[in-house]
């Protein structure tokens, strides 16, 4: 079976933050489980590149717009490495398919007559890049960005019929249980909608004021909606409109999306595909956000987490173990750097880097090489169904748990002990089990640490103790 995976693109107007990481590891994690599963893969990612405010940022560091993008879309390419990530595709809104792909789009969504011109007044988010109403403020600002000026756009624009697509909306929440996942966000978008109902918004800028964006099909003088142009990323990707193939292989997908991304990803999105007359997104897990000390994350508080940073100082399966099972998938996580270092040294130096080097220091020294067999690569239903609802930190939980066994057992059984003495035979039995234990502790680890199992089961093969997992920190 061809599934498709997709991140939202990471807008490039600054450089990777924690937040990027984990949406990127909680992808690649799922696409991981899915080829170890046997089904076929394309997983995308990418960089979101166009808009005012990465034209405004480019105008302060005195680069061009080219200039900017690309700088900083080198440094979230370099999440790759650093991550472990196995995305397939990289796709930038700046390269020219995407761009002849959204010219495309538009015209199809302009011969269904969804899309027409106005002059309007509007506050304006330059941090969201988003129009805001009355009711999204709160004492006047976005709450997102509070310390940001609202900016006032009064122009005449290109809009896009959403309030068209209100009832088809509602029709999709509320016949796809698990469209959007964790539940709750369904239920809030149809309270949303049934509430407020559906404006149409803006899909157009004056190029006069705001250049940096692809030009609007036979009006030179407008360029695209940031919002507009980045979301058809999900299909032109896949070679949408030209390379059909690949499209019908793929398309429909998963998305995974932030909490501060549900009504773009569940509703404009899902709209402009209804116009256009193509599918709807299969599934949308939507993920919370990390804190650090009680606080969102900025500079100005010093609470930031580098992501590189923090791979280049505890390893890269360490981070991807935190991201994995200690942030909650579907809410806001705190993680500091002291909760981290604890997390590493119970739970990785002391839990499974400990059991790893005991059983295989024993192993080495008392028995010959395990052959292992497809029982001890064999998944856990369980395990898979906690995937298969984005319940990252419960599969992990899993795993864990049988971290916990190994030692139990160990404690239990004492092969250390029973190898001295004439139950040699029965020790080495005991120390056989372990072992095909830590096999199938790896197997599971493979879609999350993929790192960390192959070093484990590479062990088992070589039946020899691997250098410590984990060091300890200094």
């Amino acid at each position: 079976m061809a599934r498709y995976i997709t991140t939202t693109l990471p807008y490039v107007n600054a450089a990777p933050h924690i937040g990027h990481a984990l949406e990127f590891v909680q992808a690649d994690a799922y696409a991981r489980a899915l080829r170890l599963a046997g089904e076929e893969v394309l997983f995308n990612t990418g960089t979101d590149e166009h808009g005012q405010k990465i034209y405004q940022k480019a105008q302060e560091s005195g680069q061009t717009p080219q200039e900017y993008v690309d700088h900083f879309a080198a440094e979230f390419e370099k999440l790759k490495g650093a991550y472990n990530l196995s995305y397939d595709r990289f796709i930038r809104t700046t390269d020219p398919l995407h761009k002849a792909a959204a010219q495309e789009f538009w015209r199809r969504c302009e011969a269904a007559g969804d899309i027409y011109k106005k002059s309007y007044q509007v506050r304006y988010c330059v941090g969201c890049e988003l129009e805001k109403s009355d009711s999204e403020l709160v004492d006047g600002k976005c709450p997102l960005h509070p310390s940001m000026e609202l900016e006032t756009i009064d122009e005449e624009n290109y809009f896009f019929r959403f309030s068209n697509y209100q009832d088809r909306l509602l029709a999709l929440y509320k016949g796809e249980a698990d469209f959007l996942v964790p539940r709750h966000r369904i239920n809030e978008m149809i309270s949303l909608i049934e509430r407020e109902g559906l404006q149409d918004f803006s899909i157009s800028r004056l190029a006069e004021k705001m250049p940096w964006g692809i030009e609007v099909p036979g009006d030179a003088s407008q360029v695209m909606y940031v919002w507009f142009d980045a979301l058809v990323n999900y299909i032109s990707t896949l070679g949408w409109p030209t390379d059909t193939e690949t499209y019908e292989k793929f398309w429909p997908g998963v998305q995974f999306a932030g909490k501060d991304q549900v009504r773009q990803q569940a509703a404009m999105w899902q709209a402009m595909l209804m116009s256009v007359g193509l599918p709807t997104t299969s599934q949308i897990f939507i993920h919370g956000f990390i804190t650090s000390g009680g606080q969102k994350m900025s500079k100005s508080l010093g609470n930031t987490i580098d992501p590189l940073e923090y791979v280049d100082r505890y390893g890269t399966d360490a981070v991807r173990y935190v991201l994995l099972r200690h942030i909650h998938p579907f809410e806001d996580s705190d993680l500091t750097r002291e909760r981290f270092e604890e997390l590493y040294t119970a739970n990785l130096v002391n839990g499974l880097g400990n059991l790893v080097a005991r059983v295989m220091k024993l192993a080495e020294e008392h028995i010959e090489p395990v052959v292992l067999t497809a029982e001890d690569y064999a998944i856990e239903p369980a395990f898979t169904a906690h995937i298969e609802r984005f319940a990252f930190n419960d599969a992990m939980d899993l795993v864990f748990e049988h971290v916990g066994k190994g030692d139990e057992y160990m404690t239990e059984h004492e092969p250390y002990k029973k190898i001295k003495t004439e139950e040699a035979d029965t020790a080495r039995a005991d120390i056989e089990k372990l072992v095909r234990h830590i096999a199938k502790i790896a197997a599971h680890l493979a879609p999350f640490m993929p790192e960390t199992s192959e070093k484990i089961l590479s062990a088992v093969r070589e039946n020899k103790k691997p250098e410590n997992l984990f060091p300890r920190l200094p």
